[in-house]
């Protein structure tokens, strides 16, 4: 049986006061085999063990990728899939039911950063990693670029992204098994380049950015589908956007992101309890970047790809594994 992994009414919003903590936590990074290609504003998913990265951005021009290869911790060793159909940057991508599913993006274009130059997809594409295959599903109602998916009892939930170089609050759910969409209540503040983790059955949408990568924020918003309502969290504690999140035991860890055009990522690494509505601080990424991935296997966080300076289409391949230090009851 195949495993699916992790990587994202209006309804009523609660706020809850923030608690923020200030001790930090520690933990321990470690390099592994990079990754054959460098790209950026990557699409990332773990299904059967292993981490699949998708799509992105390469070189300072901007060259969009439809490449896909996939990383295998077991053995250190990456191999490469079958490519997109088109190629594709700024998607998301996860796994459900076996399957791998590639949703949104942009497709190529020479002035990547003007937003509204930027051609956002509504593309649906589901890769059979049996076969080796892609094929179409049924497109999204929203074209976005930045968005963010998360699975919740086999449903693909899409939040968030960009059109028309606005960012835009749409929230919408796809089921693999009958390939339809519905429309949920949208999600409280518009924003891109966000990221979503899964914890308890209920999804949260982190940070982002409104436009420009100047204006972000740092809103922490959660989705509970059996109430069909959404509600205000502790914010994150450093502004970013372009950020990869990924879910361990009993925390959300929120890596890297971007602030202002032509500066040095963030190597930030802080991660969010939902029992105690707190952020706690933990031993930063070697390697600062933006527009990475972070997956979750075996009890450690690969944290891989992304851009080496804020605004700019060039992109690594750097693959680092954080293992947390052992969590308090």
């Amino acid at each position: 049986m195949r495993r699916a992994g992790f990587t994202l009414v209006l309804g009523l919003t609660f706020l809850c006061l923030p608690l923020l903590g200030s001790a930090a936590s520690g933990g321990d990074w470690e390099m592994r085999a990079p990754m054959p290609s460098k790209r950026s504003e990557v699409a990332i998913a773990e299904l059967d063990g292993k981490i699949y990265v998708i799509g992105g951005l390469k070189y300072l021009i901007g060259w969009t990728s439809g490449a896909v290869e996939a990383y295998d911790p077991r053995t250190d060793r990456w191999e490469t899939k079958a490519s997109l159909p088109g190629p594709l940057h700024h998607a998301a991508a996860t796994a459900a039911n076996g399957k791998l599913y590639v949703v949104g993006g942009y497709a190529p274009g020479l002035l990547v950063d003007i937003p509204e130059l930027r051609r956002p997809m509504k593309e649906v594409w589901e890769y059979d990693p049996d076969r080796d295959r892609w094929r179409a599903r049924a497109p999204m109602p929203t074209a976005r670029g930045g968005l963010a998916v998360g699975v919740i009892d086999g449903k693909i939930y899409v939040v968030g992204g960009e059109a028309g170089g606005k960012a835009v609050n749409a929230f919408e759910m796809y089921d693999p098994v009958t390939d339809t969409w519905q429309t949920l209540p949208p999600m409280p503040t518009p924003r891109d380049h966000l990221a979503v983790a899964v914890l308890d059955g209920r999804l949260y949408a982190i940070a982002g950015r409104q436009r420009f990568m100047s204006s972000p924020v740092v809103v922490n918003e959660v989705y509970d589908p059996r109430a069909r309502r959404w509600t205000t969290k502790a914010p994150l504690p450093t502004k970013r956007s372009g950020i990869a999140a990924a879910v361990l035991g009993r925390r959300i860890y929120v890596f890297g992101g971007e602030y202002k055009m032509g500066l040095e990522p963030f190597r930030a690494n802080e991660a969010y309890d939902p029992r105690t509505n707190q952020w706690t601080e933990h031993t930063p990424m070697p390697t600062g970047r933006h527009g990475l991935g972070a997956v979750v296997i075996d009890g450690r966080i690969h944290v891989i790809a992304g851009g080496p300076k804020a605004g700019r289409p060039q992109g690594t391949n750097v693959n680092e594994v954080f293992t947390p230090s052992p969590e308090r009851p």
